[in-house]
């Protein structure tokens, strides 16, 4: 049976405001653990989230649906497993000056390692995005994770190292 996650957070903020940090692109996300988006949001467009220094990518999709400020279709791939892609949908809606962020992660057939990683991830993420857009930056907690992050990059798995993404991009 396909699994399929659904996660919710509300924010205290305009749908713009929310929708730009979800958006961002090339430059530090914060919520989204420290990693850089690249992408043209283009339907059929490929999309990363990269280290900033643009030599590991941790995660690769295409993009299936962009329609700003309130909706956002991709599929997700972790580099570093074995795994097919699934399918995420972000949907915003405002209603009295709160934004709420609808994440649903969907297509999980085989993919245990993947829906294990992102069950507890999505939740941190969209805790970190309500915290960015209300306060201007991530809690402490999340600051410590980017800290250890940042100091381990070198013990990073190789398969999320850009040439090897690039190489199995060309395999395709």
């Amino acid at each position: 049976m396909e699994e399929r996650q659904v996660h919710v957070v509300e924010i205290k903020a305009p749908v713009a405001d929310v929708w730009a940090e979800i958006t961002k692109l090339k430059q530090i996300q914060k919520p989204m653990f420290g990693t850089v988006l690249d992408t043209d949001f283009r339907p059929g467009s490929r999309m990363i989230y990269r280290s900033e220094d643009g030599k590991r990518v941790f995660i690769i999709g295409e993009v299936h649906e962009f329609v700003p400020p309130r909706r956002f279709v991709h599929t997700f791939r972790f580099t570093n497993l074995a795994e097919s892609p699934t399918l995420v949908e972000w949907n915003l809606e405002e209603k009295s000056g709160v934004t709420r962020v609808t994440v649903t992660h969907s297509k999980f057939v085989d993919q245990t390692k993947t829906a294990d990683s992102v069950r507890t991830s999505w939740v941190d993420i969209l805790n970190n995005i309500k915290s960015v857009v209300e306060t201007g930056n991530v809690p402490l907690k999340t600051r410590l994770i980017l800290g250890m992050m940042s100091a381990f990059m070198f013990m990073a798995p190789k398969e999320t190292l850009r040439a090897n993404i690039e190489e199995l991009k060309e395999r395709k």
